[in-house]
């Protein structure tokens, strides 16, 4: 089984999100929370179930679509995942401050 860690920044934007919904219901606000986390389950036993990020084309960054969300994660290893980011489907991927930083650092080598 692999092991799914999940980055300070993929949590707070998962806080982000549920508040934004929380506006409106907060039971939709928890529902969406559950289902993030339900979702990233499957990883434990299918570390390659998302398909490859468009953007990145790199077969390491992964995505799973949860509603109009994408959870993008990177296999660290046979038996590790970090979840890096969860990224609103309607907004560019290039203007996110992580995957940003995933950018910079393939430009560097």
């Amino acid at each position: 089984m692999v092991k799914v860690t999940w980055a300070p920044s993929a949590v707070t934007d998962i806080n982000n999100i549920a508040e934004y919904i929380a506006k409106d219901s907060l039971q939709s606000a928890y529902a969406q929370v559950e289902l993030f986390f339900e979702t990233a389950i499957v990883l434990e036993k299918y570390p390659m179930y998302g398909k490859k990020v468009p953007e990145l084309n790199n077969e390491r960054f992964r995505e799973i679509l949860v509603g109009r969300y994408r959870i993008i994660y990177e296999v660290l290893s046979q038996t590790e995942i970090g979840i890096v980011t969860v990224h609103h489907q309607s907004r560019l991927l290039k203007n996110n401050k992580v995957i940003r930083k995933v950018l910079r650092r393939r430009k560097r080598r």
